[in-house]
């Protein structure tokens, strides 16, 4: 074990090295050429599908090969709120008392086969996001219930028309699983992008190894001049930890834009000294338990109270925190973000009571009452170190205390999901991570199935439903709140349709070679690879 003052030294060093980043990139001409070498902490994504998914093995895998019509700014990618033209000439002022926002496209940009990217291609994607054709998938759709329409009055014009003003609008369309998809494509088979990549973006595609890597090239047709800098870039596949680390550690890749722990970083740091340059951020990411609410006894709301009930974040955030990426005790909502629950406001909620003895009494309780004393069950987890096997360990020890049998089910990434989506499971450890933080749409995570289609609870919930679309609606930011605070309870304490896990810290150590990539608190934003240049 270090001594306090050691790690103190080490901890100086790395956040010493973090805050030297941005000033240097800065102040630094980008060189052109090399190949990006970089980890992706899974073994592959379920699809190529942006719009269809929600993992980050897909955006790390795919989004260099994108464009997008805006973006959250990729040299402030911390903002929530300055965006950006990727696809568009300029940011629209809303017309129309805010209802009609319209973009005008960039001209001369084409797909990577060659054929010219227009407004009828940004509309078909945005289409098949918004309003997906029966048998496709679209993780976002609820994102865009204020939109009436999307249409391309000419082949450098697209229009947005909302149903009423605003203001999750722009922060939704700012997603950076929005890829632009040729329109001719879709119409031919909207399923072609799950198993294929042809974009506009600033790399062309070369090759996929299933469970191994994924390359990219130059795009030499890019439409911002200059850019990308590298001749290409390698993504390399691996869920386990210890092998991306001494990747990194070997200089056999740069980096990985995930998240490390505190531990990798600390040990990287002290090895490689100024070779490595660390950045960090709180993170907009948690893991969530959800409950089948299809499978017995989990269709009981007193067996999910006694299971949120069992779970102490309070002393299990500062524990974890030293082992895992993970830190703040929150709700629902973004810790820090002024929508967030107090810790005051939280501890009256199943799962934050501070007095955990009568918690757990209470939940003892309630499975008696169920005639579920003993309850044996399965945990299905994602084959990830971090921090879901952490996450998923600690939660098991805690309902141990109850005298419940839980063992974990870890699964690789492809058969985690179609496990969620087909319903074959007791109880799961998922996630809600988003990009631009926004409250009122990253929410939308946990309404019903029927409304947004990643939810995997299996359950319908009207009062609910409704308590959103309300507070979707309140312009107060008062009242608002207020609204936010009834929906957190009725999801988290009155109906248990899911119990959080403490907030993600975002720890990324790079090779300081790397130049002009900067963290944000989203593991999917800023990962077209256009900015980074390597400095060798």
């Amino acid at each position: 074990m270090r001594t306090k003052a050691a790690l103190a030294t080490v901890l100086g060093a790395a956040l010493g090295a973090a805050l030297a980043a941005g000033p240097a990139d800065a102040a630094e001409t980008p060189k052109r050429g090399g190949t990006l070498i970089y980890m992706i902490p899974a073994d592959g994504p379920p699809s190529f599908d942006g719009h269809r998914e929600t993992t980050f093995a897909t955006t790390h895998a795919t989004a260099p090969f994108y464009s997008v019509l805006i973006r959250v700014n990729p040299d402030n990618p911390s903002s929530t709120t300055e965006f950006v033209c990727d696809l568009c000439t300029e940011m629209p002022k809303p017309t129309n008392g805010g209802k009609t926002y319209t973009f005008k496209i960039r001209e001369g940009v084409k797909f990577h086969d060659g054929s010219p990217l227009t407004s009828a291609d940004v509309v078909a994607s945005w289409k098949k996001i918004i309003d997906p054709p029966e048998g496709v998938t679209s993780a976002r759709k609820s994102y865009f219930s204020m939109v009436a329409n999307v249409e391309a009055p000419d082949p450098h014009t697209v229009v947005f028309n909302l149903e009423a003003p605003s203001n999750a609008f722009l922060p939704a369309l700012a997603d950076p699983f929005a890829y632009i998809y040729k329109k001719e494509i879709l119409d031919k088979d909207p399923h072609w992008y799950e198993r294929n990549i042809m974009g506009s973006g600033p790399f062309k595609f070369v090759s996929y190894e299933v469970g191994q890597s994924i390359k990219g090239e130059r795009n030499p047709d890019y439409y911002r001049q200059g850019q990308p800098y590298l001749d290409g870039f390698v993504g390399i596949f691996a869920a386990k930890q210890a092998v991306r680390v001494d990747a990194i550690r070997a200089d056999r890749a740069a980096m990985e834009f995930r998240g490390l722990p505190p531990s990798a970083r600390d040990q990287l740091v002290k090895e490689l000294g100024d070779k490595i340059t660390v950045q960090e951020s709180d993170w907009n990411c948690v893991n969530i338990v959800t409950p089948n609410h299809q499978k017995k006894p989990f269709d009981d709301k007193r067996v999910r109270r006694a299971l949120a009930l069992a779970v102490d974040p309070w002393h299990g955030a500062p524990a974890l925190s030293k082992i895992a990426n993970v830190r703040t005790v929150g709700g629902i909502v973004f810790p820090g973000s002024p929508l967030a629950a107090t810790n005051e406001e939280l501890q009256q909620m199943a799962s934050f009571w501070p007095d955990i003895e009568k918690a757990r009494a209470e939940a003892k309780r309630l499975l008696k009452e169920a005639g579920a004393e003993g309850l044996s069950f399965v945990l299905n987890n994602r084959n990830i170190d971090q921090p879901y096997k952490f996450v998923g360990t600690w939660l098991i020890d805690e309902w141990s205390k109850i005298g419940l049998k839980a063992t974990q089910r870890v699964l690789p990434t492809g058969p985690f999901y179609e496990a969620m989506r087909s319903g074959d499971f007791d109880v799961t450890v998922e996630f809600n991570c988003q990009s631009v933080v926004n409250p009122l749409l990253d929410v939308a995570k946990f309404l019903p199935h029927t409304v947004y289609t990643e939810n995997y609870g299996n359950y319908e919930d009207q009062k609910e439903i409704d308590l959103y679309n309300r507070m979707l609606a309140e312009t107060d930011e008062a009242k608002q709140r207020d609204l936010m605070r009834q929906f957190e309870k009725h999801v988290l304490d009155t109906e248990v349709h899911a119990i959080m896990t403490p907030w993600w810290y975002r720890i990324i150590p790079h090779r300081s070679y790397v130049k002009g990539w900067k963290i944000s608190p989203s593991h999917y934003l800023n990962q077209d690879l256009a900015n980074v240049w390597l400095d060798q």
